[in-house]
């Protein structure tokens, strides 16, 4: 009796958190993952597989969540290892100014390496069509409309990021807005920012993370 109890703790730690963790591929919207070395499993947004929960996806990466833990995955990537050792989320963000005053800064949008500018005054980060199109978004099936720039109204397509990374921190389910002529640095505006409580010190600007 003990043994069999021993062996439904394991099992039951084992769906509740996976060890490894590949996605193997796409299936349309869903994710084709490989859990612990099990056979792949076409698993949609919102479902639950072996402890895995896929919380979203876009193109060939999916957000996926284990125990709490979130993480971005992509097509290719080497599998990705969960446990009770896994570093935590980073809840802080410091930027120093640079020339001109501005706060530049390496990131990820969805997995892919990008480079910001903040800009507090943009509701949403802000990109060019150019730089969706390398960073594999379809805007074109966002939500159209009109957004007011310094240059006056342009067309705008609303879109939702899977992901955004600076540092250490990484947020979900990001709202962005896509404007087909816009160039130079992907604008971090406050559908980011907003999430945290902002700080200047000279020439340094803190992120402390409110959710």
């Amino acid at each position: 009796m003990k043994r069999l109890f021993a062996t439904l703790l394991a099992l039951a730690a084992g769906a509740a958190a996976a060890q490894s963790v590949t996605l193997q591929g796409m299936l349309g919207s869903k994710a084709l993952l490989v859990v612990d070395g099990r056979p792949p499993k076409a698993v949609a947004a919102g479902e639950t597989w072996q402890g895995v929960k896929v919380v979203s996806t876009a193109g060939d990466q999916a957000v996926l969540e284990v125990g709490g833990q979130r993480q971005t995955l992509r097509v290719g990537d080497s599998p990705m290892a969960w446990g009770a050792t896994a570093a935590p989320m980073g809840n802080k963000i410091v930027l120093t100014a640079g020339s001109g005053g501005h706060f530049v800064t390496q990131g990820a949008i969805n997995g892919r390496a990008v480079q910001f500018m903040v800009d507090t005054g943009a509701t949403s980060i802000a990109m060019g069509a150019a730089e969706a199109e390398r960073l594999g978004i379809d805007y074109r099936k966002g939500q159209l409309g009109r957004g007011n720039t310094a240059n006056g109204q342009v067309t705008v397509y609303q879109v939702k990021l899977s992901s955004v990374r600076v540092g250490d921190v990484e947020v979900y389910d990001v709202d962005a807005a896509v404007l087909p002529n816009h160039g130079g640095h992907i604008l971090l505006g406050n559908s980011f920012l907003g999430r945290f409580q902002m700080t200047r010190f000279n020439d340094q600007l803190v992120l402390e993370r409110r959710y």
